[in-house]
Formats: structure tokens, sequence, C-alpha cells
């Protein structure tokens, strides 16, 4: 077992978080943009800005390299390849998108319909980005 490279998961994770953050511009600023006023109404906040937009981009960035960074810890156990991925994968949507989603939902904020479309989109999107940016991981 040799040591994780680091500027490999970067790498990956970068690109993993670019994938991320498309899947997250469609599936909030297009197909759930109707809901979020509602959503923020709720809670007494205002829209979203463009600074909380760019946090959320480098969260996306952040989601990628830890997804990649989980591949990388994986795979002398798993293997190289794919299901590999989608293993970090799944781990990384439990507990970065799952957990995350339970609390808004057992609070009222989100609906139970906003909350699947939330859950099954950002499935996609960590299943894509992870396969992708495992892809471009290799050891040193």
């Amino acid at each position: 077992m040799g040591n994780i490279n680091l500027g490999r998961v970067i790498l990956g994770g970068f690109v993993a978080g670019v994938i991320i953050n498309v899947f997250e511009f469609v599936l909030n600023g297009i197909l759930l943009a109707d809901q979020w006023p509602g959503i923020m109404a709720s809670i007494n906040r205002p829209a979203l800005g463009m600074h909380d937009i760019v946090v959320f981009n480098i969260v996306g960035f952040v989601t990628g390299i830890v997804a990649v960074w989980t591949y990388a810890a994986i795979r002398p156990r798993f293997g190289v390849g794919v299901k590999t991925a989608v293993y970090a994968a799944g781990l990384t949507w439990v507990t970065a998108y799952l957990l995350a989603t339970v609390t808004p939902v057992v609070m009222g904020v989100f609906s139970h319909s906003v909350a699947m479309v939330l859950l099954a989109g950002g499935l996609v999107e960590i299943v894509v980005a992870t396969i992708v940016g495992a892809w471009l991981y290799k050891e040193a």
C-alpha cells in the first residue's frame, strides 16, 4: 500500500467539483429555481445572492476532492476502477447529501418532493463526478 497521491486527488477532485457545480446549477438554478424563493421565505431569509453561490461552488469543489480522496483511500481494499468509484460516491452521497437533507425535511423547510429531487440529482451528480475524478487519479 502506497501513499495517496495528493496532487492527483486535487486534480481529480477539482474536475469532480466542476461536474458537481454544473449539476447543481442545472438542479437548483433551473429545475428548482421556482421553489427556492418560497423555501427561503418560509424560513424568513432573503433570496440567495452571489456570495452564497460562490460559497456553494466552493463546497462543490471540496465535495469533489473528498469523493476522490475517498476513492484513493479505499482502492487498495476494493481495487482500481468504476466499482470502487461508485462505492466512494455512495459514501460521499450518504454523508454529504442524504444526512444534510434530513434536517431541513424534518424541520419542514424542504417538502418531500424537493428533498427527493435534491437527493436523486445529488446521487447522479456525485456518481458521475467521482467516476471521472477517479479516472484521473493515479498512484505516484
